[in-house]
């Protein structure tokens, strides 16, 4: 492998990554937010208000992405064995 194609590797790897990562950080970013200004709407104090919600809908968009992120893997993966065959 040469320079260029270790760095075009490393590209398609972090984009990859936030690929797979951003629907569900913006999810918990949303949440987080929606939840945030309800507390200062409604001037409630509690920690642990914020916890439960974002936790409950990071996992229901984990569900809902996970044939989307599967997809991805495999397309990459896939990309990955044809440049190990064919260097």
């Amino acid at each position: 492998m040469t320079g260029p194609e270790v760095l075009d590797f490393a590209r398609d790897a972090i984009w990859l990554t936030l690929a797979m990562a951003g629907p569900i950080m913006l999810t918990g970013l949303t949440v987080g937010i929606v939840i945030a200004l309800f507390q200062a709407l409604t001037q409630i104090q509690e920690m642990t208000l914020v916890f439960v919600p974002k936790i409950i809908a990071i996992f229901v968009s984990m569900l809902i992405f996970m044939p989307l992120m599967g997809a991805l893997l495999s397309a990459f993966m896939a990309g990955v064995i044809e440049r190990i065959v064919n260097p």
